[in-house]
């Protein structure tokens, strides 16, 4: 198997048997051809599709003798109509004045995503079939070159997520137009007080973007629900494959450590990557800076990997801004990699990848909505609260303003076995 095939794209909408399709019943009935201009146009007036957008409101069959029959979509039955009477109310004066007579057949549910799937809804009714032209790198395939450092950078978040013993799910932002890391991130859900005297514990500091380590004590295993899926191990660390688990954990010491459910791996990684823009393009109080987000283009484009606000300042303002910047050593090695980075603030992490070791929770791959990430990759399933293929698929979700593209990185589940087995041995020898 090629690095290529390791890598495999979620799509929008799960797959479905070819010659299985899902389908929903609608009334339809025989018309007249003469008339079918007038009744399409009201139905669609009194009686619009909605969701079945795709179902062609006019199926049309060439009968022995050339005879042309059209029958029509009235609107969509209730789920367990089998009786006419069921045609909603406003619709009977259009039934009686074109004197039809209704019938109920069903119609594919979900729009076709290939061309021999929509071969086979149009055994049940015509449907229309639109390819999608996708423009994200890696949803068609991905080079040789690309599938390895794809690998690479899920090889980190795998390393990443066992670095201290315990397995945790973690997070790599990276930008793909010059393959930098950008930032980092493991699981924070718990945090240890390694203070002895209970009167002086407190909150740790929400903003470090460095890992906190030991966030759960071994010698408390958590209370196993269920197995992940087909891993063999429950890996009950990982707080987006169990979202409740520090309501159990709180419940064993108070005092021992702080619980912040919210800070999963992905969200820690946003919030570190917030704090690299702010110290890479730090504030200046004399300058008028006004950012104007391109958010005109669709958020599936083949445009450049980091879309970037438009800085519209003076020149006076822009040397400001360069002459203060000069002060921070990382500022200057950065600005040696990329000379155009001190040019314009990125916006949020649009254009960047993820790479997370668990499929994320519905939080976190909203909180990368937000985020405007173009693609994410992950390698181990969360059957039980991910979001973006085992229980929902977020990236499918129309009513968002931004959609990314996800992909799954197979690699076995030794993997984390190995890493896991050598953090402890070094760990044991002191190295």
């Amino acid at each position: 198997m090629t690095n290529s095939q390791l890598i495999v794209h979620i799509p929008d909408v799960p797959p479905h048997d070819l010659h299985h399709q899902p389908t929903v019943s609608v009334f339809a009935s025989f018309i007249d051809p003469k008339h079918a201009n007038q009744i399409v146009r009201r139905l669609n007036q009194i009686a619009p599709l909605g969701d079945l957008r795709h179902v062609k409101r006019i199926r049309k069959k060439v009968l022995e003798g050339g005879q042309i029959e059209l029958s029509v979509v009235l609107c969509l039955a209730n789920e367990g109509d089998k009786q006419l009477n069921g045609v909603p109310p406003h619709l009977q004066e259009m039934i009686s004045s074109y004197q039809l007579s209704p019938f109920i057949t069903n119609v594919c549910k979900y729009e076709a995503t290939s061309k021999e799937e929509w071969q086979e809804q149009c055994k049940f009714w015509p449907t229309s079939y639109h390819p999608r032209n996708y423009s994200i790198d890696g949803i068609t395939g991905f080079s040789e070159e690309d599938s390895h450092s794809v690998l690479k950078f899920m090889q980190s978040a795998v390393e990443l997520a066992t670095s201290d013993g315990l397995v945790v799910n973690a997070a790599v932002i990276v930008d793909p137009s010059d393959k930098q890391i950008i930032s980092t991130a493991r699981d924070q859900v718990f945090v240890w007080n390694t203070c002895k005297d209970d009167s002086c514990y407190r909150k740790p500091d929400l903003f470090s973007s460095q890992p906190i380590s030991n966030r759960l004590d071994p010698k408390k295993p958590m209370h196993l629900r269920s197995s992940c899926n087909h891993l063999k191990q429950p890996y009950t660390g990982v707080a987006c494959l169990y979202p409740g688990q520090w309501t159990e954990q709180q419940s064993h010491s108070q005092s021992s450590y702080y619980c912040h459910p919210l800070r999963h791996a992905a969200i820690v990684a946003i919030e570190s990557s917030a704090a690299r823009d702010r110290r890479l393009f730090p504030n200046d109080e004399g300058s008028k800076e006004k950012y104007l987000e391109l958010d005109h283009e669709s958020p599936c484009t083949s445009s450049p990997s980091k879309r970037q606000k438009i800085v519209s300042a003076s020149v006076e303002d822009n040397d400001k801004l360069n002459a203060h910047s000069q002060t921070s050593n990382q500022i200057e090695e950065n600005d040696k990699l990329n000379p155009n980075l001190l040019s314009a603030r990125p916006y949020l992490c649009t254009g960047y990848d993820i790479y997370l070791a668990w499929e994320p929770c519905t939080m976190c791959a909203m909180a990368l909505v937000h985020q405007r990430i173009r693609r994410i990759f992950y390698a181990f399933p969360n059957p039980k609260t991910g979001a973006l293929g085992s229980v929902y698929r977020l990236q499918g979700e129309k009513s968002l303003n931004h959609h990314y593209a996800v992909f799954r990185v197979l690699i076995p589940e030794e993997a984390l076995h190995k890493y896991h087995t050598s953090v402890a041995e070094a760990e044991e020898t002191g190295i």
